[in-house]
Order: structure tokens, then sequence, then C-alpha cells
């Protein structure tokens, strides 16, 4: 069988992250890359590779498969003329600026069902938050009371790279359409839809005209009750997840990244002590010295082209889902609804 030819349209950290990927793939084979200021990149891209500074000319070359890991006001565009060229596209999160980006890809998907689209929700593959899945879905501590969630950071401008994600025009929103989405997403995971949503969102601090602080409490039609806070004005980086369940607490700390300041990776178990005791319980931590998430996502994408499946995570009704919650999110703020003009995403949720 031959590889599928691979193209990576946008070539920062996260691009060169997934060249990576595919150079550890033994089915794929990255041809060609696309980036505006691809001749200004440092380092070596690899031999026979060839190399754009639009996407239209990317999508000239004979290609499989086509990554997109664009800014969020191109990544919709981008996508939808992979999927119309015929492509299998995996697209970074978040699927665009806003609901309706979304929506319209899935419109133009569903006139290629036998091309696969994929988003990347890279947090659902690390090793901690799929040890903790399996333990709350096999039941043994009982069903899910409660879920606090806190990831936060020092600052909007990521990587020391631009400053498009402080710009409303380029971005849609800041630090929870950015990097909260992935807690957003988690916590869909966990336990499921929420219907009632309480929110103050800021920009406070920073000052930039996206938010630097969105706090959110939320319920599902089974009374889950979720915290959220998504921050950047945390200034130790923190990545920190509690699930309360009726016999037992799964804690997850810290994240592996490729900055590694969000501390170790590790999972903590702790089964409930209803005997009349201390109230401490006793827990088991365990710890993950490696990450293959992002190795793990491209492998389950190539599957499911290989297998003709379906997408398992990060479908494109996954998408649409986490950006309907993150945009409720936003509504649910009065004062911010008005101030940007966000239109109530409960009007029209189906696509």
């Amino acid at each position: 069988m031959n590889k599928l030819r691979v193209g990576i349209a946008g070539y920062g950290v996260v691009g060169k992250k997934r060249h990576e990927c595919v150079n550890y793939h033994k089915e794929l084979e990255l041809v060609a890359v696309c980036d505006k200021e691809i001749y200004k990149k440092t380092g070596p891209i690899g031999e026979n590779i060839n190399l754009y500074t639009n996407y239209k000319d990317l999508l000239s070359e004979n290609l499989d498969v086509l990554i997109v890991c664009m800014t969020n006001d191109i990544a919709p565009e981008v996508t939808i003329a992979g999927l119309e060229n015929g492509l299998h596209v995996f697209c970074e999160k978040p699927p665009g600026k806003s609901i309706s980006d979304i929506k319209k890809v899935r419109r133009v998907e569903k006139k290629y069902p036998n091309q696969k689209l994929q988003y990347g929700f890279n947090h659902r593959y690390h090793d901690s938050v799929k040890d903790a899945l399996k333990i709350i879905r096999s039941k043994e501590f009982g069903e899910i009371i409660n879920i606090r969630g806190v990831y936060g950071k020092s600052k909007i401008v990521t990587f020391n790279q631009s400053d498009w994600r402080t710009k409303r025009e380029v971005a849609g929103g800041g630090v929870l359409l950015d990097q909260g989405i992935h807690m957003v997403d988690l916590m869909r995971l966990f336990a499921g839809e929420f219907e009632e949503i309480k929110s103050f969102i800021s920009n406070k601090f920073w000052n930039f005209d996206v938010e630097d602080n969105a706090y959110a409490i939320m319920r599902t039609r089974e009374g889950v009750v979720a915290t959220l806070n998504s921050s950047a004005t945390q200034w130790r980086h923190l990545f920190h997840l509690e699930i309360g369940l009726e016999r037992g607490t799964v804690e997850l700390s810290g994240i592996l990244s490729g900055s590694k300041s969000y501390g170790d990776e590790r999972l903590t178990v702790s089964k409930a002590d209803h005997t009349g005791g201390s109230g401490t319980p006793i827990g088991k931590t365990s710890f993950y010295e490696n990450d293959s998430s992002w190795l793990q996502e491209i492998n389950e994408f190539y599957a499911s082209i290989n297998d003709k499946s379906e997408v398992l995570n990060g479908s494109s009704m996954d998408a649409l889902k986490t950006m309907e919650l993150v945009y409720r999110i936003y509504y649910a703020d009065n004062a911010w609804r008005e101030r940007y003009n966000i239109q109530n995403p409960s009007n029209n949720i189906q696509d």
C-alpha cells in the first residue's frame, strides 16, 4: 500500500509538532507545507518537501490528507477547501472563530461522506485522561456528583510568536476559546451535555478585546454541577481537574506539554470513607512521564481513513457541541454578551 501524501497548512509550533507525528507514522508521508512566513522559519523542514506561502498553492499538490494548523479566522476556509479538493482533513482546535464557522464546515462535510474530518482536541489522548475515563465509565466509584476545573497560564500571547490571539477579528475569543476549550471538551467527555450555565467573563487585567478570565458554573440534566476557571492571569501555569464521585474522587493534576510549565502529569484516585472516619480518603497517585498523545491522535485519524470507520474523538459534531458550550458561557454573562453582541447559541443548536 502506498503511503498517504500529507500537506500541512500552517507551520508554527503546532504544525511542526504534527510534522513529527507524520514522520513517525509508517503509512504517512509529508510532501508539502505552506506558511506565509515559511522562508523565515528556522531549521530544516526536510528533503523533498515542497514549500508554499499560500494554502491554495499547497492544494495544487497531489495530496491525500491535509493537516490545518492555521489561525482561527482562516482555519474553516482552509478545511472546506481541503474537503472540496477530495482530501481527508485534520484541523486543530478551535474549529473557527464562531459556531457559524463549524456549521459551514459541517454542511460541506456532509457532501463528502467518504472523507474523514477530525478536530485536534489533543487532551483526550493524554494517558491520565484516558485512565480517568476508564475509571469513571466502570462505575467503580458510582456516578459523578461534581467537577471542578482550572486551566490557567500567565498571558494570552503564547509561544512568544505573535499577538494574533489578542485580536478578536482573528481569534474570535481569548483564553477560553484558545486554551479553556480543552477543559470544556473534557467536562463534556466526562459528564455529558450541560443545560444550565452561569458565568462571569473579564478582560480587566490584560485589557485586550478578548477575555483573560472566564468563570462558569454549569449543570447537566442529571444534576452534575461543574465549575470552570479558564485564566490568562495564572502566574504559575496550572491544569487541575477534580471529579467527585459517589464513592471516591478522580483528580487530574498537571499535564505534559512542550513547555513543561504545567508540572508533572499525574492521576490521583481516592476512595471515600463513609464509615465516619477522619474524612481523609486513601489515595493512589500515578505519574506519567511520556506524552504520546499527539501520535495517538494521528494514529486514530489514520485508522478511521484506513478502516473507513467513524472518527472516534474530535468529530465535527464534537467540535460543534464544544464550541456551542464555549459560546453559551460567553452568552451567560449579560455585560459581555451586550458588549460584543454575542448571539444566543441555544436559539440555533441544530445545524
